[in-house]
């Protein structure tokens, strides 16, 4: 009997063993890190994103329902059906399991509105408030449920940003945070991770290392928390990874002279070292989306790839929703990380070792 129990184990390990195997070219594994942003609510073989899948093999896609830069809803998004068409069209173009992502935490911060046929939601802050676990796993199943029929495999939920500053106009202001009770955050948070496990969804825990302080949104530009942050903002981190509820970690781009003088979250090796060295998590980081104003409007593209990669993120969300729209985002982040390794900016053994982080979470999918 020992021999069979062994036998799951055996498959997960040897296709990750596959997925590594020394024919998978350099270029194959650096798009393998890439989540990449499309327009279009159907798919074509003329769209960016049916080359970035079928050609570039970028490792995933995040959705959205608003296009920032063209003002206009329905990005992605029209329906329940077409999302789920959508979704299997895009999944069919991949070799390996492909991440399709989304934000869907429920209030402000929903892809899925009621408006285009979804369920309604709530915020965190509600579901912190009530502070009923019925009701916050109610919330939380639907949520997955939803999102495992649609074909969505990967939510970047929860946040679990403490309610430091109730006026932080990108958690606070919007209700993204359950609590200013460390506590409160941790008992909510474990069971989106549950819930959305239940259906295969892989979830991130967000905003590493807590946004929940800031006076300013990283989304329009640089955002410094280093006068309002606290250890605190760490508790849910280390709440949640004690007791085994972490799939990932999503990096955000806070500035904080605590714990880097030079470089925001995401670009710093002393941050994300963090997560290694005192949290001990070994699984994968992926960046907050690196359009935004935090960090596109301080580096170049290339410049921002290579230290986020250095840093240790192992995923970089590409959303080309931020303040242009290009097409060819996804190939000139593959060769601009590419020519970082050549030129010996990167190493060979830090893209390995990304990619073995997203070839473990896609085994688990």
């Amino acid at each position: 009997m020992k021999h069979f129990r062994t036998l799951p184990f055996l498959c997960t390990f040897l296709c990750s063993c596959l997925s590594l195997q020394a024919g998978d070219s350099l270029r194959y594994k650096v798009a393998q890190l890439l989540i990449v942003g499309f327009r279009g609510t159907e798919l074509t073989s003329s769209s960016h994103i049916y080359g970035d899948i079928k050609e570039l093999h970028v490792g995933g896609v995040i959705l959205f329902d608003y296009d920032a830069v063209s003002k206009t809803r329905g990005r992605n998004i029209a329906s329940p059906a077409q999302l789920r068409q959508l979704c299997s069209d895009l999944q069919s173009l991949a070799d390996e399991k492909l991440i399709i992502s989304i934000d869907q935490e429920g209030g402000m911060v929903s892809r899925l509105k009621r408006s285009a046929g979804f369920p309604a939601t709530v915020s965190a802050k509600h579901l912190g408030r009530v502070n009923s676990v019925d009701t916050t796993r109610r919330y939380a199943a639907q949520t997955a449920q939803l999102l495992r029929a649609l074909g969505v495999n990967f939510n970047f939920v929860p946040c679990v940003d403490v309610d430091v500053n109730p006026a932080c106009p990108v958690i606070g202001k919007v209700e993204r945070s359950f609590s200013a009770n460390p506590e409160v955050v941790v008992r909510h948070a474990r069971i989106w991770v549950d819930e959305h496990r239940r259906q295969g969804v892989i979830t991130a825990l967000k905003h590493f290392p807590g946004h929940g302080s800031s006076r300013t949104d990283s989304h329009l530009g640089f955002t410094d928390v280093t006068g309002t942050w606290t250890k605190k903002e760490l508790i849910p981190y280390r709440r949640l990874l004690k007791s085994g509820h972490c799939d990932a970690i999503m990096v955000s781009h806070v500035f904080n002279r605590k714990l880097d003088d030079r470089y925001p979250a995401t670009l710093s090796k002393k941050t994300v070292g963090l997560i290694r060295s005192d949290l001990k998590f070994g699984g994968l980081v992926v960046s907050d989306d690196m359009d935004m104003g935090a960090i596109a409007d301080r580096y170049a593209l290339e410049q921002a790839l290579e230290l986020a990669i250095n840093a240790g993120a192992d995923m970089l969300v590409l959303s080309n929703n931020g303040k242009s729209y290009d097409a060819q985002l996804a190939q000139k982040a593959v060769d601009a990380l590419c020519a970082a390794v050549r030129q010996g900016r990167i190493s060979e053994e830090r893209i390995s070792e990304a990619y073995r982080n997203v070839v473990a979470v896609k085994n688990r999918l």
